[in-house]
């Protein structure tokens, strides 16, 4: 489980001194308890592993857009202590989709859903994320799936 991974990568930082990378595993599995606690009272709980690569995904997504702040600001130091924590936050999400398996990926849904216009948009990221959630990041691959369907 990543969550079991994350625990063993915070007990490694501590011993080995790391205390940028203690600080951003920190932060995560703060991150994910903030979701635990959100989901005490949802009716159903969703799988520990997608739980967490959610969590994660939202992280990753929120370092990048302050990270291009940033440095449109010129505050280049910050933009460094961001960019050291989307590394770390990355190490423990699954390999990503390369661009190929995702239009790949992308055509074999629209196939199977008879999908032909902009209309059938939702149907076909629903299945996407359905299907390879973890693996992709949504925003570009919505992109990908306006420009085959548009």
């Amino acid at each position: 489980m990543i969550r079991d991974t994350i625990k063993a990568a915070q007990i490694s930082a501590m011993k080995a001194g790391e205390k940028d990378r203690l600080a951003a595993v920190r932060l995560i599995l703060a991150k994910i308890k903030d979701r635990d606690i959100e989901l005490r009272t949802a009716a159903s709980q969703p799988d520990d592993d997608a739980l967490v690569v959610e969590v994660l995904q939202k992280m990753v997504k929120q370092r990048r857009e302050s990270i291009a702040l940033y440095e449109q600001g010129g505050r280049d130091e910050l933009a460094a202590v961001e960019k050291a924590e989307l590394a770390v936050i990355e190490e423990f999400l699954p390999a990503q989709m390369s661009e190929a398996e995702t239009s790949a990926a992308i055509e074999a849904i629209k196939t199977e859903l008879g999908a032909e216009s902009l209309k059938d948009m939702g149907r076909v990221m629903a299945t996407l994320k359905e299907r390879h959630g973890p693996q992709l990041d949504m925003s570009k691959a919505s992109a990908a799936v306006k420009a085959a369907l548009g």
